[in-house]
């Protein structure tokens, strides 16, 4: 009797302690504040600073990039607007000012990768936007 008794009141522990443990996280996660915000890897978002002389820096090489591949003589104005995505190094859509040869300004569209820690850079697509 003594040996059910104890089987018993060892199972019932370990049913309670299984109990508590399923109900505590959920009960943690009700109590828990919000998370504080995080960055999604694959999510395109805006830049927040498109000011920032990084981002600056970048629509100036991409400008001097397809200018050396299209030897179409493009000036750097500056970057107006752009979205950004993390993925193994970040991608960026930059939307640049820019002036021709003839003096005549006009904004490109500009899709860059860029991995900073092996100072890589590719310039995937660079076109006319309007």
């Amino acid at each position: 009797m003594r040996a059910i008794s104890s089987s018993l009141l060892i199972a019932a522990a370990a049913a309670a302690v299984i109990a508590l443990c399923s109900v505590a996280p959920a009960a943690a996660a009700r109590e828990a504040p919000a998370p504080a915000p995080y960055i999604t890897v694959g999510e395109w978002r805006p830049i927040k600073d498109v000011n920032d002389p990084h981002i600056q820096e970048l629509g100036g090489w991409a400008v001097s990039e397809h200018v050396r591949q299209a030897n179409d003589g493009l000036r750097f104005g500056r970057v107006v607007s752009g979205d950004e995505q993390v993925v193994s190094g970040m991608n960026y859509m930059l939307l640049i000012e820019a002036t021709n040869g003839a003096g005549k300004s006009a904004t490109y569209g500009a899709a860059v990768y860029e991995q900073e820690w092996t100072k890589t850079r590719k310039l995937l697509a660079f076109a006319a936007a309007n």
